[in-house]
C-alpha cells in the first residue's frame, strides 16, 4: 500500500493541478445554473488547496476533499441534472480513493453564511408586494409583459410575436428564477394533425421571505381551485397571502395572483383544451440564465416546429373555411392574429370550441396587455428561420461537450 501511495503522488499532483484549472473554467462558465451552488463548492475547494505544500500535503488534500464532498451533498437537491455537479461528485470519489482518504475525519470550516437581510427594511418596503417594492426602489411602476398559449397551440411571446406550433408532448413556457410553467399537448383525435394543451404544470419556486414552493396542476376536466397540496395560498410564511388561487368560473377559469413577483395567471378550459395567459413583471420574466434558454414565452416555438396559419385557410371558397370565418368574426372584434388562429383551429380540428379559446385568449390579452396599441397583432406568421446563424444553436451543446471532455480526461486512471 505504501508503494502505491508513493507512485500515486505525481499522478495526484497532475490531476489536482488540472482540477484547479478546470474548476476555474467552470466558475466563469455561465452554463452553471445560479440555483445550483456547485460553483460555491468549487470556490471553497480551490481556496482550501491553493497553498497546500509540505509534509502534510496529503492530509490537507483529504480534509479539503471531505469538505468538498460535504458541500456537494448540501446542494444536491438544487443540482439535479447539472453536468458540472454530477461530474464533480464522481471526481471527488476518485480523488479520495487515489489519495487514500478516509470518509471520516476533519473537514475545513465552511464559509460564513451571507448576512441575514434586515427584517425591518423588508417590512418597510413590503418585500412581498412587488409593485410597492419596485416603486420604492425606482420611483416608478414596473413594466409588465404578457404571454399566452391557446388552441392548436398558438403562442404569443413576451415580445408580441405570434407563433403556431406543431408541438406534441411537454414544452416549457417559462423557466426562470421564480416560475416554471410546462404545457403538455396531445392530438385532439386519433389520426388528427391538430393538437391541444391537455395539461399545465405551474411551479412557484420557494421565496424565503414570502412563500413556500407551490405547484399548481390542471388537466382536462380538472381545473382545481387549489394547489397540489390542497392549499390556496403561499403557506405559513408572513407573506403567504401574496400568492393565492381563485376560481373565477367553476371548471372553466382559475386565476392565480402572485403579488410578490408582480404576476397574474389565468388558466382556462374551452372544450377539450386548456389555455394559459400571464401578466408578469418584466424583471421577473427575464430572470433566467442561458442554461434556461428554451422557453416558448421568450423565444416562441423552435423554428423547426413553426407552421403557417394561413396555409390552410386562404384561397377559394371552401365552405368549411367560410363557416369558420363567420364563426370567428362573431367572437372577435378584428381580423388579427387571434382571428387567424381561430379560423385555423376550427378548420383543422372541426371543433367549434376552439373559437371560444381564441375569444378567451383575446379577453385575457385585453386585461393583461398594458399597452393597448399592442393588443392586436396583425403581422402575418411564417415558419421563419432563427435569427442568426444556426451554429449559435449548437453553442450550448459544444460547451457541455467541452466540459465533459475536461472531466473525463481528469478522472481517468493514469
Amino acid at each position: 500500500m505504501g508503494t502505491s501511495a508513493r507512485s500515486g503522488k505525481p499522478c495526484r499532483s497532475t490531476k489536482v493541478a488540472f482540477l484547479l484549472e478546470t474548476l476555474v473554467f467552470l466558475l466563469f462558465c455561465r452554463h452553471v445554473s445560479t440555483h445550483c451552488k456547485i460553483s460555491r463548492c468549487n470556490s471553497e475547494y480551490l481556496a482550501a488547496t491553493q497553498d497546500v505544500h509540505g509534509p502534510s500535503t496529503n492530509a490537507a488534500y483529504c480534509t479539503a476533499l471531505r469538505s468538498y464532498s460535504r458541500c456537494t451533498r448540501r446542494t444536491a437537491r438544487t443540482c439535479r441534472g447539472n453536468l458540472a455537479y454530477h461530474t464533480a461528485v464522481y471526481g471527488i470519489e476518485d480523488l479520495m480513493i487515489q489519495n487514500n482518504c478516509s470518509r471520516e475525519g476533519p473537514t475545513s470550516p465552511p464559509w460564513p453564511p451571507a448576512p441575514e437581510p434586515n427584517k425591518q427594511s423588508f417590512e418597510s418596503l413590503d418585500i412581498c408586494d412587488y409593485e410597492k417594492s419596485y416603486a420604492h426602489k425606482h420611483g416608478r411602476p414596473p413594466t409588465y409583459r404578457h404571454c399566452a398559449t391557446f388552441g392548436d397551440p398558438h403562442v404569443r411571446t413576451f415580445s408580441d410575436e405570434f407563433h403556431t406550433c406543431r408541438v406534441e408532448g411537454s414544452w416549457p413556457l417559462l423557466d426562470n428564477h421564480y416560475l416554471f410553467v410546462q404545457a403538455t399537448s396531445h392530438p385532439i383525435a386519433e389520426g388528427s394533425n391538430a393538437t391541444a394543451v391537455g395539461k399545465l404544470t405551474i411551479i412557484f419556486k420557494d421565496v424565503k421571505e414570502c412563500i413556500d414552493q407551490k405547484v399548481y396542476q390542471a388537466e382536462i376536466d380538472d381545473l382545481p381551485a387549489a394547489f397540489a397540496d390542497g392549499s390556496t395560498n403561499g403557506g405559513e410564511r408572513p407573506g403567504g397571502n401574496s400568492l393565492a388561487v381563485r376560481e373565477r368560473s367553476p371548471g372553466r377559469h382559475v386565476e392565480i395572483r402572485a403579488t410578490y413577483i408582480g404576476t397574474t395567471i389565468a388558466v382556462r378550459q374551452a372544450g377539450q383544451q386548456l389555455s394559459f395567459s400571464i401578466r408578469v413583471a418584466e424583471e421577473v420574466a427575464f430572470s433566467f440564465t442561458e442554461e434556461q434558454d428554451l422557453q416558448l414565452c421568450v423565444g416562441g416555438c423552435p423554428p423547426s416546429q413553426r407552421i403557417s396559419r394561413s396555409a390552410c385557410c386562404h384561397g377559394g371558397m371552401d365552405p368549411a373555411v367560410e363557416e369558420a370565418r363567420r364563426l370567428c368574426r362573431g367572437k372577435l372584434p378584428a381580423q388579427d392574429a387571434y382571428f387567424q388562429s381561430c379560423v385555423f383551429d376550427v378548420v383543422t380540428s372541426g371543433d367549434t370550441n376552439f373559437s371560444l379559446a381564441a375569444r378567451d385568449a383575446f379577453e385575457d390579452a385585453r386585461t393583461f396587455q398594458a399597452d393597448f396599441g399592442k393588443l392586436h397583432v396583425f403581422r402575418t406568421d411564417a415558419a421563419s428561420s432563427p435569427r442568426g446563424s444556426p451554429l449559435l444553436l449548437l453553442l450550448p451543446v459544444a460547451i457541455s461537450g467541452l466540459q465533459w471532455a475536461f472531466f473525463t480526461s481528469l478522472f481517468t486512471n493514469c
